[in-house]
């Protein structure tokens, strides 16, 4: 049989299973008050949460890989006050990950927020729920073909990472060494056997999470209809 080290695969699902999980938490409070509230520097935020979408991966990594390193102040004070590098190991690897894929989980979750009606957070609210009541037994039960978008979304795109997760963790074997980056190395090395079997278990996964969300999304639609 092929000496094929499945770490890197493994590794990979690892990272995107913690920053999915961290980037839910964040964007959820997030996208759901900036849907509620409206202010003048809206526009601004949008556009700061959205910015990995058009920013090459390149350009984001290098500048995470000078701001997060030790040598610069937010990373010399991070490394001082909680003992953590936040370069070329698994810590950063989960840091630049939720920054990258920042707006994949953002914007379904603001888009599905956005569609609700203004009346139905007022009947929950004249029943007597509060705001993080109407939140989790109101609003999200009402946009869950985008909650799964969004969840979906982000993990597979964290699983496919390379240039963000090149530039600020390497190649450390066990600690960085994600699939995107052993199938790179691997093609350089001209292993095609391992490349292959690398790229055929990221594709076998990436279909089947789209698979996962067009068909649940599309059973929800169907029940809506019925219904």
């Amino acid at each position: 049989m092929f000496d094929i080290d499945f770490e890197p695969f493994v590794l990979s699902l690892k990272l995107a299973f913690v920053s999915t999980i961290i980037l839910f938490f964040i964007t959820l409070p997030l996208s759901y008050v900036m849907s509620r509230v409206k202010f003048k520097t809206k526009p601004l935020l949008e556009g700061l949460v959205s910015l990995p979408l058009v920013l090459p991966p390149s350009v984001l990594g290098f500048y995470l890989l000078i701001f997060l390193s030790p040598y610069s102040p937010l990373g010399g004070f991070i490394e001082r006050v909680f003992d953590v590098r936040l370069v070329f190991n698994f810590t950063g690897l989960v840091v630049a990950s939720c920054i990258y894929s920042l707006p994949f989980m953002f914007s379904p979750l603001y888009a599905g927020f956005n569609s609700l009606k203004p009346s139905l957070f007022e009947a929950s609210y004249s029943l007597g729920k509060g705001k993080i009541s109407t939140l989790f037994h109101v609003a999200l039960p009402n946009i869950k073909p985008n909650l799964l978008t969004a969840i979906v979304v982000s993990f597979a795109h964290t699983m496919g990472e390379f240039g963000v997760v090149l530039l600020i963790g390497g190649s450390v074997q066990g600690e960085t060494k994600v699939a995107s980056i052993a199938i790179f190395e691997a093609v350089e090395m001209l292993d095609y056997i391992k490349a292959h079997v690398y790229a055929a278990l990221m594709l076998a996964v990436s279909f089947c999470v789209l698979f996962m969300v067009y068909y649940l999304n599309a059973k929800h639609a169907k029940i809506g209809y019925n219904g």
